[in-house]
């Protein structure tokens, strides 16, 4: 019999497709995530999430069932990037991920785990994934500075010889795709576009506050959600033995092209109003990412990450209704 993988934010936006993709594997999972958010989300309606924990008892049922494991692939934190409770961060992203990183040393787990592309703030020190320059980033908020001390927390365990039998961390850029729904504000700006575009006709996007670039030339690195699982499921199946990773598509676009795309995904005229970026935002806002991926590209991962074009066009399909 197959051993389930534990999947920790099975009922988040990545979460659900992760374990969608194991199921086609036939690949069987214990889900962990608040209990209601299985119940809430009208669009993972029909998932099958195998055993579910809740969050908060995870520890308690792992010490008392010791369930036989295949992996853990961590994916559940609070990625409220409008959240400012520093105290709230670290009981959630930081010391909740120590406990399973430990969970995963002690019982010889593969270990897989989410950072984030916030780590790197305001991009001064660049978009590479050399792990001997994680000291050097500044994250510009809570949720940034969460992901960024628990890498560093993994690379002091690793040096202590305290770690898992292989793991992965992956710094995700902007991921976008089917099963946002339930972000709301914090979901992709196509989904937002999308819903504006079939409301009113139009679109609205952030203007530019800084000098030399046009209003609509903020640039982010756009990663569809599905090349996101495709990576997730190479770094267990390789396995990739150890590491913090990119994982963008290594090409910035800018928010017009994705706004465009949309337009042209729902057959509409373009139509742009641009808006001021909120003041609580405005000192805190990347205006460009790009990921470097030679690293995991040297791991042996090779398949092609989607064009922004094909893939908000598979999105908006599949939001539409649409075969």
């Amino acid at each position: 019999m197959t051993h389930p993988i534990l999947v920790t934010g099975a009922a988040g936006f990545i979460g659900t497709r992760f374990v969608v993709a194991c199921q086609r594997r036939g690949i069987p999972v214990i889900s962990a995530d608040r209990e209601r958010h299985f119940l809430e989300r009208e669009e993972h309606g029909g998932t099958h999430y195998g055993r579910i924990i809740a969050r908060e008892s995870l520890f308690e049922w792992l010490a008392t069932e010791k369930p036989a494991l295949r992996a853990i692939v961590h994916l559940g934190a609070c990625a409220n990037t409008l959240e400012s409770d520093e105290n709230f961060f670290r009981k959630w992203n930081l010391e909740y991920s120590q406990k399973l990183w430990e969970h995963a040393t002690r019982e010889r787990l593969p270990f897989v785990y989410a950072s984030s592309a916030a780590t790197y703030g305001d991009g001064e020190e660049g978009y590479s994934d050399d792990e001997g320059a994680l000291p050097r980033l500044k994250p510009l908020n809570a949720y940034g500075r969460s992901k960024h001390l628990f890498d560093l927390w993994a690379l002091e365990q690793e040096r202590a010889g305290n770690r898992p039998p292989s793991w992965s961390g992956f710094k995700f850029f902007n991921v976008y795709g089917p099963g946002e729904r339930h972000k709301g504000k914090m979901a992709s700006v196509v989904l937002h576009s999308f819903d504006q575009i079939r409301e009113r006709g139009e679109t609205r996007l952030f203007r530019s506050h800084r000098a030399g670039i046009a209003d609509g030339h903020q640039k982010r690195d756009f990663i569809f959600v599905d090349d996101v699982v495709a990576v997730l499921e190479y770094a267990l199946a390789k396995p990739i033995s150890r590491g913090i990773f990119n994982l963008g598509t290594g090409q910035a676009r800018t928010y017009l092209d994705l706004a465009r795309a949309v337009f042209r995904a729902l057959g509409k005229p373009e139509k742009i109003e641009f808006i001021d970026t909120p003041l609580e935002l405005r000192e805190k806002y990347q205006y460009f990412t790009q990921a470097r991926m030679e690293r995991l590209r040297g791991e042996g991962y090779a398949r092609p990450f989607t064009p922004l074009e094909q893939g908000v066009e598979a999105y908006v399909r599949e939001l539409s209704g649409r075969k």
